[in-house]
């Protein structure tokens, strides 16, 4: 996450997308959620968001872009926000302008990306000087995926996604994101899934990796376990993989329980590869991998550095 502004009363906050490099189900739990592991990788996909302190404890999301975005109370803004009024006592709300450029429902952290930025903010706003370890253990009570927006912005997660481990793989290549007009439920597709509760399956462990081919390669043997599902119930989501390949992807998979599929290119795709993903009609995003800045001097400090550069999108397109 990415502080662009802040004073006594408001902070602006860029939020970026993730995507899982490899995904693997190991288990159901107990507690009826999954045991998993999976690579993360923060990319230059943002949400932004404007975050005023407001007189009543309650929290009021206004979207400025024409999305269909459910603000109820599983909205992970709002589920982040009573989480800390229930921590901290909190006796004031937050107002939220929200910029939603991140797909919904699309298997790459938009909501918990922004859920993690409401509590950076509280805790930013109200000054209760927390660290970002701290603010780590509270996220996974938001959602599972939320407590890896703390991180360096690259990560081994496992757990239900409390187990954030930052590494240090190469990140010096682009991807392309493609979206077909399909919405995947993370809960339905666990439960697709039909796991009993189980020993756990041995976990991948990849390789260490000096460069973007030796990364590809420790890739290529791994999975997805949610792309077989989604790729049988959406046969779209087979002809992004197509398109993506024929454009030059050196390694193309799903991210999350879907359905965007990534492509990692050595170079900025040209501008083919784009005309031939607006063939297919479908939303689509020329992102890189980036770090995450990662400083409790920051938090306890409000230092006013532009972090907007750090992470600035290298673009995005919608076919």
């Amino acid at each position: 996450m990415f502080v662009t502004t802040i004073s006594n009363t408001e902070v602006d906050i860029d939020t970026p997308a993730k995507v899982n490099l490899f995904l693997q189900v190991l288990n159901k739990r107990p507690d009826g959620y999954h045991n998993i592991n999976s690579l993360f990788q923060a990319v230059s996909l943002f949400d932004r968001l404007h975050i005023k302190v407001a007189p009543n404890p309650e929290v009021s999301v206004n979207i400025v872009n024409e999305v269909d975005l459910p603000l109820g109370s599983d909205n992970l803004i709002s589920k982040a926000y009573h989480l800390m009024k229930k921590e901290f006592g909190l006796r004031k709300g937050l107002s939220v302008t929200l910029e939603k450029n991140i797909p919904i429902s699309a298997g790459v952290g938009g909501g918990s990306s922004d859920g993690a930025a409401t509590i950076l903010a509280c805790n930013l706003l109200f000054n209760l000087e927390i660290s970002y370890s701290q603010m780590a253990a509270l996220a996974i009570n938001v959602g599972s995926d939320v407590p890896f927006f703390f991180s360096g912005g690259q990560a081994i997660v496992s757990g239900r996604g409390e187990i954030v481990v930052d590494t240090n793989f190469p990140i010096d290549y682009k991807m392309i994101l493609a979206n077909a007009d399909i919405a995947a439920s993370t809960a339905a597709s666990y439960a697709a899934l039909k796991m009993d509760l189980t020993k756990p399956k041995a976990q991948f462990k990849l390789a260490k990796c000096g460069t973007v081919d030796e990364l590809v390669k420790s890739l290529r043997p791994l999975d997805n376990d949610f792309e077989k599902l989604q790729l049988g119930l959406h046969p779209e989501l087979g002809k992004i993989k197509e398109s993506l390949l024929m454009s030059g992807a050196l390694f193309v998979r799903m991210s999350g329980s879907g359905p965007t599929i990534f492509g990692i290119f050595k170079e900025t795709p040209k501008i083919k590869v784009t005309k031939n993903l607006n063939r297919g009609g479908w939303r689509f995003y020329t992102v890189e991998p980036i770090s995450l800045p990662k400083q409790d001097q920051f938090v306890r400090g409000r230092l006013r550095e532009n972090y907007r550069g750090l992470g600035k999108a290298t673009g995005q397109g919608e076919a």
